[in-house]
């Protein structure tokens, strides 16, 4: 596991839960900016992306 891939990971999975429950179209942006920031955090670690539906463990 790299540290740069667990930052990216750590930094994607704060940003999207801090704009996951916004309403604006801006926030659902940045929700899916974090998401997709977390995912290459988690490639990078040799780890699947996470495909499930925003906001549960699938």
């Amino acid at each position: 596991m790299s540290v740069k891939g667990q930052i990216k990971e750590a930094a994607g999975y704060v940003k999207e839960e801090a704009f996951e429950n916004g309403d604006s179209p801006e926030a659902k942006r940045k929700a899916q900016e974090g998401r997709n920031l977390r995912n290459e955090g988690r490639i990078e670690d040799g780890k699947p992306p996470k495909t499930g539906t925003p906001g549960t463990e699938n």
